[in-house]
């Protein structure tokens, strides 16, 4: 699909409402496709030169909602609720109405794109909110203890076992 600067779309859209030429004929000067040109045209008077205008935008599973409930109420076509909605995919108006069909309002929140993230390596741990600060403090100390503790047996265990080896070499040299 070709993408269109808003120039181009403003001058081909002036070009039809001048009233020298047809729809058709404006289209085919254009190389463009006459449903194209006539969406264009129905934005431009729904919108303005905005309606024109490159668009990116998100919509909510309420917006979704609400444009088809005016579908539906209003009996429009998927043209004229986009045209009336601002929204550039005519497509997408039928894609929501498959969505909901399936899976009701649920299924019209937008979904999240790309990987999902990775897990923490350490995950937080939840501080429990009946401690005061002094208690939290005096716990931090033990842990901070115990931690030590377990450095030191760990470095004695380490040194015993250097210093058996250094015996072991020492009796197999003899």
């Amino acid at each position: 699909m070709a993408k269109y600067d808003e120039r181009f779309k403003l001058k081909t859209v002036e070009q039809y409402l001048s009233g020298n030429r047809s729809c058709c004929e404006v289209a085919s000067a254009s190389g463009l496709e006459e449903s194209q040109l006539r969406r264009w045209i129905a934005s431009y008077r729904e919108h303005g030169q905005a309606g024109l205008a490159k668009k990116f935008s998100h919509y909510s599973a309420q917006f979704k909602l609400e444009v088809l409930e005016r579908v539906r109420r209003d009996d429009l076509s998927d043209s004229q609720a986009a045209a009336l909605y601002d929204i550039r995919s005519v497509g997408d108006i039928g894609k929501w109405r498959r969505q909901y069909d399936e899976g009701g309002v649920g299924a019209l929140e937008p979904k999240r794109r790309g990987r999902k993230p990775m897990p923490h390596k350490h995950p937080p741990v939840p501080v429990p909110q009946d401690m005061t600060v002094e208690q939290l403090r005096e716990e931090l100390a033990y842990l901070r203890a115990e931690n030590d503790y377990l450095k030191k047996l760990k470095a004695l265990i380490d040194a015993e076992r250097t210093e058996a080896l250094v015996k072991k070499r020492k009796l197999s040299k003899d």
